[in-house]
């Protein structure tokens, strides 16, 4: 690949604006057949510095839409995908936008600035709501190169470049201004961001003077970290030949086997060392002791069943796990109820895959649990994930309708891209059809499997053979159904390394017999009576 960045002559004085902004589109000119990718700077339809938000507006309404309508034809001209940063207007207002054009001149995605400094919230007076909702990375994969974006102010911000790296993106686009740095700190940014991303980093600045030791230094930078092209203060177009497919490896630890950087530091990463809501994040599921008690379908002889108080009480007592159902409506949206049918737990009726989201909002999903409940509305798998991601371990039951018909791979997908926004894949595990732990394994092999069966006659039927499932299939845990097992099943599970939930019991003695028998997680409606009765028991057979 062969990408280049620009960087044309900035100044404090809009008299220039015409000139440098003609100087831009020149710029786009001179490129040819032989780029695979052009950057542009930040701010590429405001060519100088302007004063107030009425002057910012006027350049860009003057420039704007010569300027998108010159990448598009360069981007379709030349074979080759185009990033360039202007404002853009939307409902709410303006935005700090970087605009990507494929190779055909298509406009293939547009990402909005994350991380605005004071002049562009209170003088420009953008719009950043946005910013304040959780998001993942915004990727753009074009022709098998995957690309990620950070603008300006964004670089700053080092918490992200884990977040980044975990979407295993190939190149990092950085339309920039940055103005007040020196040539030295950029270059320990960009270096940094490529080392700890395993991407190439391509950043595209203006300069205010070729002498100049700030600003500028418009750069590309190699995994390793290596400094591909940096133009310091010159004016003009500088480029990079590299195989953005070429990644950066070393031991992951003395003595150990090659990974990237982002890999070898994630195995050890502590949130809560630097972040003040980190206290609330646990340990991940591999982490996390047995025996433990797992809180089906939440606290639920207090609150109704897979909802948020029953969620939270658990957790607020102290719930290590939860367990949560998961359907999906007639117009794809992933919710949380136990039966496919709503009669039992609400004042709807049918089968919930038969109605639209908007359709369940409008039903009581907790009235027939108790009046002091009532209004109580069907939750979504992105609520519980906003509210407790990371705060507990997750034994997430996908429903399948029990038919011939496979799961709906794309609603899969949907499921994985939902734990991946709130980046909790080491706090859940699956339990589902084998069906379904076949494409977990194909797609997520990463996230934990638990082998189950739907059906009590099918449970009985396969008594025997539930554990044996899981070994051949390699999953990690099984979860047994009362009284369909035996001590010797769990004694095969720990033979090669699975471990046993068993679903279910709200007796505290039942729960220590099982807990002897060697169980591992004991599922349960009751959860503090159950819990005291499982801590008591560790404290007497393994101490506290």
């Amino acid at each position: 690949m062969k990408a280049m960045i620009m960087q044309p002559p900035y100044s404090r004085d809009t008299a220039f604006s015409d000139e440098y902004f003609a100087y831009k589109l020149e710029l786009l000119n001179q490129c040819d057949e032989s780029a695979d990718l052009i950057v542009l700077p930040e701010y590429s339809d405001v060519p100088c510095a302007t004063a107030t938000r009425e002057e910012t507006l006027e350049y860009h309404k003057k420039y704007c839409d010569i300027l998108l309508g010159k990448c598009m034809e360069t981007a379709k001209r030349c074979g080759a995908v185009v990033c360039v940063n202007a404002l853009c207007e939307v409902e709410t207002g303006y935005r700090n936008t970087t605009y990507v054009y494929d190779k055909q001149g298509n406009l293939a995605g547009r990402y909005f600035k994350r991380h605005l400094p004071a002049s562009e919230m209170e003088l420009l007076e953008l719009d950043s709501d946005y910013t304040n909702e959780p998001s993942a990375p915004f990727i753009l994969e074009l022709d098998g190169v995957r690309y990620a974006f950070l603008t300006c102010y964004d670089f700053y911000f080092y918490e992200a470049f884990a977040r980044i790296a975990r979407e295993q993106v190939d190149i990092i686009i950085g339309c920039s201004l940055q103005r007040s740095d020196s040539h030295d700190a950029i270059e320990i940014m960009c270096r940094f961001l490529a080392y700890h991303t395993n991407a190439y980093v391509v950043r595209s600045s203006v300069s205010f003077d070729e002498k100049s030791k700030i600003c500028g230094a418009s750069m590309i930078v190699a995994p390793d970290g290596t400094i591909l092209e940096n133009m310091g203060g010159k004016f003009g177009m500088a480029c990079a030949e590299f195989d953005p497919k070429k990644k950066y490896l070393k031991p992951a630890g003395f003595g150990r086997e090659l990974a990237s950087h982002y890999e070898y530091i994630e195995d050890g990463r502590k949130p809560w060392q630097y972040r003040h809501g980190g206290s609330a994040i646990v340990k991940r599921e591999i982490q996390t002791s047995y025996p433990r008690v797992c809180a089906h379908r939440g606290f639920s002889t207090i609150a109704p069943e897979n909802s948020m108080p029953a969620f939270g009480a658990a957790v607020a007592m102290g719930a290590e796990e939860i367990e949560f159902d998961l359907w999906y409506t007639k117009d794809g949206e992933i919710v949380s109820i136990h039966d496919a049918t709503l009669d039992r737990i609400s004042n709807g009726t049918g089968f919930v895959f038969e109605h639209t989201y908007e359709e369940l909002k409008e039903l009581d999903f907790g009235s027939k649990y108790g009046e002091q409940f009532q209004g109580i509305k069907l939750i979504t798998f992105e609520e519980i994930l906003k509210k407790f991601a990371c705060h507990v371990i997750m034994n997430i039951h996908i429903k399948t309708r029990g038919d011939d018909a496979p799961y709906d791979e794309n609603l899969f997908r949907k499921i994985i891209a939902l734990i991946d926004q709130y980046d909790c894949r080491k706090h859940i595990y699956f339990m589902s059809t084998d069906r379904v732990l076949e494409m977990a394994k194909n797609i997520c092999p990463d996230i934990c499997r638990c082998t189950g069966e739907e059906d009590a006659v099918l449970r009985k039927e396969k008594e025997s053979t539930i554990v044996e499932r899981a070994i051949t299939m390699g999953n990690q845990k099984v979860q047994l159904f009362k009284p369909y097992f035996s001590k010797a099943e769990i004694d095969l599970a720990h033979k090669h390394g699975i471990q046993c939930n068993v679903f279910w019991s709200d007796d505290p003695k039942e729960a220590t017999k099982f807990l002897e028998m060697g169980i591992d997680t004991i599922l349960t409606n009751d959860f503090h009576r159950v819990n005291q009765a499982v801590q008591e028991y560790k404290k007497q057979t393994v101490g506290t």
